[in-house]
């Protein structure tokens, strides 16, 4: 009897151990089932790189972090800018275009204009070697903008009155609780004009135009894809596959591997997205704009 208890003690030692940890066993099945690798090709370093650019530009470290990554990775052989966004603060805009500048010296770089590029992710997407549109999307606004409410008759009526001290004839000039003074527009031109100068000669230098007739592809004007096309905004009209397919022949590849989203980057996402929309059905005021 002992002899056969000794016999088949690795085979009961390892049901026990099945038995007494079967959910950690499933669980590390089902974690090793979502990140394996589902080809050959999934273990193949991507030549190609996709960044996205979505939505209102206002942090931009994780775009300038991709940037930065595709740019000193030397398996990646070409870039496509995929961007869809109406535009943003100034200063991350520029940090945008410069690293795509500074990328275009090292490899190829494709915009694809994939819903909306304007004003700040226009003025990002100047100096890739390309920008193809999609025939449906909108260009242009090259314009700055600031605007402030004057908000002193409401804040008459509800009996409340600011205070301050200051030194500096402009240090007030923005402020929503007056009327703003003349001699304050007048300073807040100075900065809008400035800054439409700077945007509108690095679009003119990029894209090759003449700046004298900034008007015409300038002044805030908003384009089809095809009138864009028509003053030199963009190069060609086409949908993701012509972008994708003009990256490849100016990268030069001979077998295109895309870059895929990390899996658990899109497990993370998607989480988020339904917290969201949790909190949204919930808390119907707890919306950040």
């Amino acid at each position: 009897m002992q002899f056969l208890k000794k016999l088949f003690s690795p085979i009961t030692a390892t049901l026990g151990f099945i038995q007494n940890n079967f959910k950690a066993m499933i669980f590390v099945l089902i974690v090793v089932f979502i990140f394996a690798p589902a080809s050959e090709q999934d273990l193949t370093p991507n030549n190609l790189q996709q960044i996205n650019l979505v939505g209102p530009i206002i942090e931009v470290s994780e775009v300038l972090d991709q940037i930065e990554e595709a740019g000193s990775n030397n398996n990646v052989k070409g870039v496509l800018l995929v961007v869809d966004s109406p535009g943003g603060a100034v200063a991350p805009s520029i940090e945008i275009a410069y690293a795509i500048k500074r990328l275009k010296a090292r490899k190829p770089v494709v915009v694809y204009a994939q819903g909306t590029i304007a004003s700040g992710s226009y003025y990002a997407s100047i100096w890739a070697n390309e920008i193809v549109a999609n025939p449906g999307s909108m260009v242009g606004s090259i314009g700055v903008i600031m605007q402030g409410a004057d908000m002193s008759e409401l804040m008459d009526k509800i009996g409340i009155s600011t205070q301050s001290v200051k030194a500096g004839k402009y240090k007030q000039v923005g402020t929503p609780d007056r009327k703003w003074e003349p001699f304050e527009i007048n300073e807040l031109n100075k900065v809008i004009q400035g800054t439409y100068d700077m945007f509108t000669k690095n679009v003119a230098d990029a894209r090759g135009l003449d700046i004298k007739k900034r008007d015409q592809f300038a002044n805030a004007h908003i384009f089809t894809a095809q009138q864009a096309k028509d003053v030199g905004l963009v190069d060609s009209l086409g949908v993701s596959h012509n972008a994708k397919m003009k990256l490849i022949l100016l990268s030069g590849v001979d077998h295109p591997v895309w870059n895929k989203e990390d899996k658990f980057d899109k497990i993370m996402k998607k989480l988020s997205a339904s917290a969201a929309v949790t909190l949204h059905t919930y808390f119907p005021a707890l919306v950040l704009k």
